[in-house]
């Protein structure tokens, strides 16, 4: 009789043990799980559908592009900052559209974090790009031209406006073909999710 209490008492704490290694690969596996959907960019609004993330993500390219000053730089000369970098041109009715939010979103987000980086497509340069921005009243984006495409082709553009995110480690993390309202709040989550690395 106290044998076979013995052996009952020993597969109810077998029994009970096992129960206690479960539940705890349960709860990893779970938290796991958890922590790799938390580190997903987060696509709300018209973002999700419209902005294809890379995977893994493209490293940005060198080519040069001039500044407003007249001077050339690359994209890589930013690495340690976020990028939000828009391809457009004055003769495109949607570029020259999202150019007032691009504005509104540097004025609100720009930092030693963050830029909005707007690369002009136009063939005339700066001579075109700066009484643009006068007559717009672009007061917080920077004049950038394309010198002769060579970054457009880098990224192997589709088409204008196209805008690209770029990460802190000048990876291209994703992309949004076509025009959008780049000042709002979903924009300014997925922005946010990259600075905060």
């Amino acid at each position: 009789m106290i044998q076979v209490n013995a052996q009952r008492l020993f597969s109810v704490g077998a029994l009970l043990l096992l129960t206690v290694i479960s539940l705890s690969a349960i709860s990893l596996s779970v938290t796991k799980a958890s922590a790799e959907i938390s580190e997903k960019p987060p696509l709300e609004g018209r973002l999700d559908g419209n902005f294809t993330l890379f995977d893994p993500p493209i490293p940005v390219p060198i080519e040069s592009f001039q500044g407003d000053d007249g001077k050339l730089m690359s994209l890589k000369d930013m690495k340690g900052q976020v990028l939000l970098v828009n391809f457009w041109a004055t003769w495109c009715p949607p570029c020259v559209k999202e150019m007032p939010d691009l504005d509104k979103l540097q004025a609100e987000m720009g930092s030693d974090s963050f830029r909005v980086i707007t690369l002009s497509e136009d063939r005339s340069g700066l001579k075109k790009i700066l009484p643009f921005f006068k007559d717009k009243e672009l007061k917080n984006l920077p004049a950038y031209v394309d010198i002769k495409g060579r970054v457009s082709r880098a990224f192997g553009l589709r088409g204008l406006p196209s805008t690209y995110l770029v990460n802190k480690q000048g990876m291209i993390v994703g992309t949004l073909i076509g025009p959008y309202e780049w000042n709002a709040p979903e924009v300014k989550t997925l922005i946010k999710f990259y600075t905060d690395q």
